[in-house]
């Protein structure tokens, strides 16, 4: 299951106290204060972890406490510092501070790491506070306390390819066929109620991540259907693949359509690149196949058959080459 919503509370670590202690030992029977500072608190990290693609531990489990620092103690020993808590998020986590909605990172990078709440600092020991003229402080500082906030993730998965089509369009067939994932895949709308992402493996040095995204609508960017949590993901995506049915009644205002939702949505949607492709050719008289495209109204397009595997290989190297452009474009920005 993807869980791309949570919210979580962090909590760092406290600061340890300071010691009041005076030094006792054989023959100083007035020995001067010794008392160690506290330690400090341990921090809060956000790290992205390449390996997740969900944010089910921070739904199930949404408080986070760093360890608080040690005391400090006799003989001016400063108290053990608190170890950081570290929460692992999946590449592609956006970070919002929960009362004001403000974006406080984007995490994209794999092993990247942030401090979102620090540790507070240990308390004084008595030893600090000496002077010529106050020999036998009696004052030592608690420990400063831990930043604490309230956070709110939101996950837009990061695929090189995002499926992009109405319900039923022949999506999780076409995953199913280049990948080994293994979406649900009925002949019905809104078969795929969450995205999925496969790899395409082409040989020891190219593959791609291909993401399955439920089926758009009209309306969906004023969140009809599942229009904004689909919308969400593909914001990641660097090639879209719009995938129309060609036996649909009018495969070009189908294509009108995607393209005004994603439009209306905004947020540089309407300027990716887009392949368009024209599915369960199949279904089509094996004579009018190598004319689907022109007579569908989307000259150019390409026409596959998932089902059969038909016209899927040409249809992979392009998407490859188009989504390696986009990433060297997007290197020289």
């Amino acid at each position: 299951m993807l869980v791309d919503h949570a919210r979580i509370h962090v909590i760092a670590g406290g600061g340890g106290r300071g010691c009041v202690s005076f030094r006792r030992e054989k023959y100083v029977p007035k020995g001067g204060p010794d008392g160690g500072n506290g330690g400090r608190g341990g921090d809060v990290v956000l790290a992205v972890d390449p390996h997740l693609r969900t944010l089910l531990d921070c739904r199930e489990a949404p408080e986070f406490r760093a360890e608080s620092g040690r005391p400090g103690s006799g003989n001016n020993r400063t108290g053990r510092d608190g170890a950081d808590l570290v929460i692992r998020l999946p590449a592609g986590t956006v970070v919002h501070v929960a009362q004001s909605g403000e974006v406080l990172l984007d995490l994209t990078a794999a092993g990247e790491r942030h401090v979102v709440a620090r540790g507070g600092r240990g308390g004084r020991g008595n030893a600090e506070f000496a002077t010529p003229t106050h020999q036998a402080p009696r004052r030592a500082d608690p420990g400063e306390a831990g930043e604490e906030r309230w956070l709110e993730l939101e996950l837009k998965l990061i695929a090189d390819i995002g499926l992009v089509g109405l319900p039923n369009a022949g999506k999780s067939t076409f995953l199913s066929r280049i990948s080994r994932a293994r979406p649900k895949i009925g002949d019905y709308p809104f078969t795929t109620l969450e995205p999925n992402l496969g790899i395409v493996q082409f040989d020891e040095e190219r593959q791609m991540v291909v993401a399955d995204l439920p089926g758009l609508i009209e309306g969906a960017h004023a969140g009809r259907g599942l229009g904004l949590e689909f919308l969400r993901h593909v914001e990641r995506t660097r090639v879209l693949a719009f995938l129309i049915d060609v036996a649909s009644a009018s495969p070009a205002a189908e294509r009108a359509l995607l393209e005004e939702e994603l439009r209306k949505h905004g947020r540089g949607l309407e300027k990716k690149p887009r392949v368009v492709v024209l599915t369960k050719s199949d279904l089509l008289p094996p004579e009018s196949r190598a004319d689907a495209a022109r007579a569908a109204g989307l000259p150019g397009a390409a026409v596959i058959s998932a089902h059969s595997g038909d016209g899927v290989k040409p249809l992979l190297e392009s998407l490859w080459r188009e989504a390696q452009a986009t990433q060297e474009s997007e290197d020289d920005e």
